[in-house]
């Protein structure tokens, strides 16, 4: 019987111990004070341990607001910043990304947004994964990453993985950029050389020469003799008789 009483009391003390030990931490303090327990006689064992520091929501918060302020401006200094490097390398941002999916095969159109409100999805997409990816029509070697080196085409979402909010923006600062001189548009070439431009074939006869005209002929030869019916030229005398110069 002694036995299980000392299991209870212990229990019970350390019960104790843990609800005092997150009222500290959700005070904000790290380090428990001594604590004492006595209960039918047997004492508990001193306690004064150090838990680990609570996350602190307001540092994050302040460091992606930094992070964001610092970009915000210049997007492209992002590209060439270390921190880029670590995590991306040489390669695209979209290069390591999948998305998760159900079944084996994969979805043939990416998600409409990533981000709903103050709602994210599970797995977002290259670019809203990412805050200091920005979209601008000047940020070029971001934009390039997503267009076809052989083509000059868009690359598909499907490939990229981006979502349709996102292409969307894509396309337009894509369409800015080539409008500004800052990506090159892709024309197809059109080898003209084959083609016959002369007038010198069959198709095409010699053109005659500019028609002279003196004085007191009308322009076309046919025009002066023509002779106006009498009962037709009467009738529209007779309508417009009052807007006729006499």
């Amino acid at each position: 019987m002694a036995a299980p009483l000392r299991s209870i009391e212990r229990l019970l003390c350390r019960t104790n111990i843990l609800r005092q030990c997150f009222q500290e931490v959700r005070g904000g303090k790290s380090t428990l004070p001594v604590i004492r327990c006595l209960q039918v006689g047997i004492p508990c064992v001193q306690v004064n341990r150090s838990f680990c520091t609570p996350a602190s929501i307001e540092k994050d918060v302040a460091d992606t607001l930094d992070a964001l302020s610092r970009y915000k401006d210049r997007p492209w200094d992002y590209l060439e910043s270390e921190e880029y490097i670590d995590r991306y390398g040489s390669k695209p941002v979209w290069f390591d990304y999948r998305r998760n999916h159900k079944g084996a095969i994969p979805r043939q159109k990416t998600r409409k947004t990533c981000i709903r409100g103050d709602k994210s999805c599970g797995n977002p997409c290259p670019i809203c994964r990412d805050p200091n990816v920005l979209i601008h029509y000047q940020n070029v070697k971001l934009l390039q990453q997503f267009v076809s080196p052989y083509t000059g085409l868009v690359l598909d979402p499907t490939r990229t993985g981006v979502c349709m909010k996102q292409q969307k923006r894509l396309n337009q600062a894509l369409e800015t950029a080539r409008d500004h001189g800052l990506i090159s548009v892709h024309a197809p070439h059109v080898d003209f050389s084959g083609e016959d431009y002369s007038n010198s074939h069959a198709a095409v006869g010699s053109t005659p020469p500019t028609p002279v005209v003196k004085a007191g002929e009308s322009w076309y030869y046919w025009y002066g003799n023509i002779d106006p019916d009498e009962r037709e030229l009467a009738r529209v005398k007779k309508i417009y008789k009052a807007y006729l110069k006499k």
